[in-house]
């Protein structure tokens, strides 16, 4: 039987139902990032090209995007702790299916079933950190959510690179398997059940598909803008992407949990913490695509240098959110926010500045400065958008998070690719500067909210 919400964190149930959350977002995590610096190990192996292996990322971040949202109403209608729970058996049963894979075929439909177990965890983790902690260390949960994100992310390419080291590609997935049934388990016995439910309704499988269709034709016609596809695909994609969307809002018209959120972006704090979401992962995705070409060809760095650089930055935000977490339940996320991200503005227009004959340790202390910026800036907006929504809508509100840091990311792509083609040869230089007004336009909507009500 599941257990009901821990009257103290010190208990073994509220630490334990903890641990199955940052379990579970740390592998999703860890696996994004495996997967990014595993790719051309498993094309070698796989005997298929760079641009055919793409397909084992696109697949899985293309599955993502097209079912948070459904899966964040399903939350809301049937309860967090059973989507999660469903989320975290799809990934871990993927994960098998991946390490089994015998072509490249196969495994792209494995990672496409991953994608989707991934999205079910992360639509719904922070509407149960919500349920497991109490309002007064809310901040804090979100800041140890950030670190288990960033450390999974920043661990990716060592783990990758050590098991690569000892064993064939597909002990990269084989090995979350235990730990993805550890925390399925914990999850089983110790996470509580929602105590605040909306008005009983049926769930609408039309919505679902709409939803579905109207965002992953966002993300493919991003990933079109990225990979220089015609105007005719380009508008073919848009178009899909604007009926569905069309569509989508008038069939939930009336809904008491519209599937995207609309009840909760009229909410001026709430679509403020979005849409700076947005802009602060719009940056990070200019930099985390741009930088590794600014390193390697502009800078004429090493692979090694250039990977450890990289690690830096999130590192730093590793390091930074749980303090910016504890924080942000002293202090408004609005100032908090507005700081983190000017100072990731000045760090990004900081990494712009260095040439070719600068120390790396000089660069090191520019990702820094980056990372410090992010970490301060993540937890309290996390904060922001999980307290500004009522506690019947919090798995409305975390598939938001997760769908505007999903859009931010590919958003930064897409114009990194317009960079390089306006500016080649420089083109990544001149993606660090847009990063850095993202990120300070971010910072001005930050603070904006402190007259929002």
């Amino acid at each position: 039987m599941p257990a009901a919400r821990p009257d103290s964190l010190a208990s073994p149930p509220g630490w334990l139902a903890t641990g199955s959350l940052m379990t579970a977002v740390w592998l999703g995590s860890l696996d994004q990032s495996i997967a990014n610096t595993a790719l051309p190990a498993i094309a070698a192996a796989l005997q298929h090209t760079p641009a055919e292996s793409v397909w084992i990322l696109h697949a899985y971040q293309l599955a993502v995007v097209a079912t948070l949202l459904p899966f964040a109403a399903l939350g809301d209608l049937w309860g967090a702790r059973r989507v999660f729970l469903v989320g975290v058996a799809l990934f871990n049963l993927a994960a098998v299916a991946s390490a089994l894979a015998p072509s490249l075929e196969w495994l792209a439909v494995s990672r496409a079933v991953q994608g989707i177990g991934a999205s079910g965890l992360m639509s719904v983790n922070l509407a149960l950190i919500r349920q497991i902690f109490p309002t007064n260390r809310l901040g804090q949960a979100v800041g140890l959510n950030a670190f288990i994100v960033g450390s999974g992310y920043s661990l990716g390419p060592v783990v990758a690179s050590l098991l690569l080291s000892v064993g064939p590609w597909p002990w990269l997935f084989g090995f979350m398997v235990p730990m993805g049934l550890v925390g399925w388990l914990l999850g089983w016995r110790f996470l509580p059940n929602a105590t605040e439910k909306i008005a009983p309704q049926p769930y609408d499988l039309v919505l679902a598909l709409l939803s579905a269709l109207c965002f992953a034709s966002l993300i493919f016609c991003l990933s079109a803008v990225a990979q220089q596809k015609s105007l005719e695909v380009l508008s073919a994609s848009f178009a899909v992407m604007l009926v569905s969307g069309y569509a989508l809002l008038r069939r939930q018209r009336g809904h008491l949990a519209p599937m995207l959120p609309v009840d909760l972006l009229r909410r001026p704090l709430f679509s403020l913490s979005v849409f700076t979401a947005v802009c602060s992962f719009t940056s990070q995705g200019l930099a985390f695509v741009a930088l590794p070409f600014f390193f390697l060809q502009e800078l004429q760095l090493s692979a090694v240098e250039c990977g450890t650089l990289m690690t830096v930055w999130a590192g730093v935000v590793a390091i930074a959110a749980p303090l910016a977490g504890r924080l942000s339940d002293r202090y408004p996320p609005a100032i908090m926010g507005g700081i983190g991200l000017c100072i990731l503005s000045a760090g990004m227009v900081w990494l712009s500045q260095v040439t070719v004959g600068t120390s790396t340790t000089m660069i090191g202390v520019g990702m820094a400065i980056c990372g410090i910026g992010f970490g301060l800036f993540q937890s309290p907006n996390l904060r922001a958008i999980m307290s500004s929504s009522p506690p019947e809508r919090s798995s409305g509100a975390s598939g938001m998070v997760a769908l505007a840091r999903l859009i931010g990311q590919a958003s930064g792509a897409a114009l990194v690719a317009l960079c390089f083609n306006l500016f080649a040869p420089v083109g990544a230089g001149h993606a660090i500067v847009l990063g850095a007004v993202a990120a300070g336009l971010g910072g001005l909507l930050s603070v904006s909210r402190l007259w929002a009500r």
